[in-house]
């Protein structure tokens, strides 16, 4: 499981003590299972409200997740959600242009926000007194954003510069995370330019932009989690206090986001004026989140992209010398299960000048077929489960941003499957999957004909465009 910008410890949840006997340290060195605290409450408007406590320091996270992300955003406006994350920090009724950032710095906190695929959140990570100023800063942009021209043109240059830079001017800019989606996929939720079209950002109008947050950014549509050092009871009745007097709107149901089963591989050539090396985007499309086939997927993920010692890894650079890097994943903008709608399995490689994408596929080809048809070992099975295991509670102790991933996951359980105690069974259901359960998942969703791929070469000095 990729951990996405989460960079933290792994935790070891057993030890293995010199000197004592061995079956002392065999039941020593067993993981113990953790239970996350969970207590989740809704409140009128239909805000849920999901509290973990955790006394470890005198810290709290405090995150607000809004069911919009690039996939939902309504055709015509690709971007918004990503423009509207700008726009949350450019004040509210009671707050000033970027006090918000200000008031929870001054604190001694963090604050960020990001935009997903199926959401878009804001975090902020304070010392634990911070709580209610946080919540209370949450509250009164939730109600009462201050949604003007002069914030809406700033942030549209804003945006417009950040996909210039991040794009527009990398070499293979966005090949795996934003072209290959919109390769792959045949439904316009999941095939247009996530990070929106520069011509649909500068043709939106403070109309639109208010009618996009009086829309989405609902109490009814969002999730407020709370991690660390806070009493339930307490959080609770601040968030009444804060968030209680916000009406609740008139939502509209989810667009249709499916993809039809694929039947033929896709190939794709491109030409990059800024590149000096080629480099490949692969993807699978993935079954339903939380079927055992996922979690089957999940378990073998490791094993094909892990760490310097994955299969591909071994493969591709190592024995074959034909790449000189390579990482993928479920969900590269995040974990496995912040996302709801239809995915991809991705692999990115760079290979070397002098090699081709069709040796690149052959080689992808050569590993997965053997796991097609042979299987995988009862010790490759037991090592994958192991590297999911500490994956997934490094996300949960995350040490750059503690509480973030913990928090982050909560909210996603509660907006797409309604339970935020679903963070206590995934480790069931990953411990459940058998060696032929993932030989079955490899067989129907790997097969070249669930394949898109994006072969992107340089381009040469002719000036020749992608």
């Amino acid at each position: 499981m990729r951990i996405q910008g989460l960079p933290g410890v792994v935790l070891s949840f057993g030890i293995v003590v010199a000197g004592l006997p061995p079956a002392t340290r065999a039941e020593a060195s067993e993981p113990r299972p953790v239970t996350v605290p969970v207590v989740h409450s809704r409140l009128a408007n239909g805000l849920q409200v999901v509290v973990s406590e955790d006394r470890t320091a005198p810290i709290v996270t405090v995150e607000v997740m809004y069911r919009i992300g690039f996939r939902l955003e309504p055709k015509g406006r690709t971007g918004f959600a990503h423009l509207f994350e700008h726009m949350m920090f450019q004040g509210s009724a009671n707050v000033g242009k970027f006090e918000h950032v200000a008031s929870v710095q001054a604190n001694g906190g963090v604050v960020n926000g990001s935009t997903r695929f199926d959401y878009t959140n804001y975090f902020q990570i304070v010392p634990s007194n911070a709580l209610e100023l946080t919540l209370w800063l949450e509250a009164d942009r939730m109600r009462s954003l201050d949604v003007t021209p002069e914030n809406l043109k700033n942030q549209q240059d804003v945006v417009s510069e950040e996909v210039r830079v991040n794009v527009l001017n990398q070499p293979h800019g966005g090949l795996e995370w934003l072209q290959l989606p919109r390769e792959a996929n045949t439904n316009w939720y999941n095939a247009h330019n996530f990070y929106g079209d520069l011509s649909d950002l500068h043709a939106a109008t403070i109309e639109d932009v208010r009618h996009f947050f009086e829309t989405y950014y609902a109490p009814n549509n969002a999730v407020l989690v709370v991690v660390g050092d806070a009493d339930p009871d307490e959080v609770l009745r601040l968030a009444e206090k804060h968030f209680g007097g916000i009406p609740s709107r008139a939502v509209p149901p989810l667009p249709d986001v499916s993809e039809p089963r694929r039947t033929d591989e896709k190939k794709v050539s491109q030409r990059d004026e800024l590149a000096r090396t080629p480099a490949m985007a692969i993807g699978y499309h993935l079954p339903r989140r939380m079927t055992r086939p996922f979690y089957a997927l999940s378990v073998l993920d490791p094993l094909l992209v892990g760490d310097e010692s994955a299969l591909l890894y071994q493969k591709l650079v190592k024995e074959t010398g034909i790449a000189s890097s390579l990482y993928g994943g479920i969900n590269l903008l995040g974990t496995n299960f912040d996302v709801l709608g239809p995915m991809l399995y991705t692999i990115r490689v760079d290979y070397l000048n002098g090699r081709r994408g069709e040796e690149v596929l052959a080689a992808v080809d050569d590993v997965v077929q053997r796991i097609q048809t042979e299987g995988v070992t009862g010790e490759e099975l037991r090592r994958a489960k192991v590297a999911f295991r500490s994956a997934f509670y490094d996300i949960l102790e995350g040490s750059s941003l503690p509480g973030f991933g913990r928090a982050n996951l909560l909210a996603a359980f509660t907006l797409f499957d309604g339970d935020p105690g679903r963070i206590n069974t995934i480790l069931d259901d990953i411990d459940g999957v058998t060696a032929a359960d993932v030989q079955a998942a490899a067989r129907e969703y790997l097969r070249p004909t669930n394949r898109t791929s994006i072969d992107r070469v340089p381009a040469p000095n002719t000036g020749a465009s992608r």
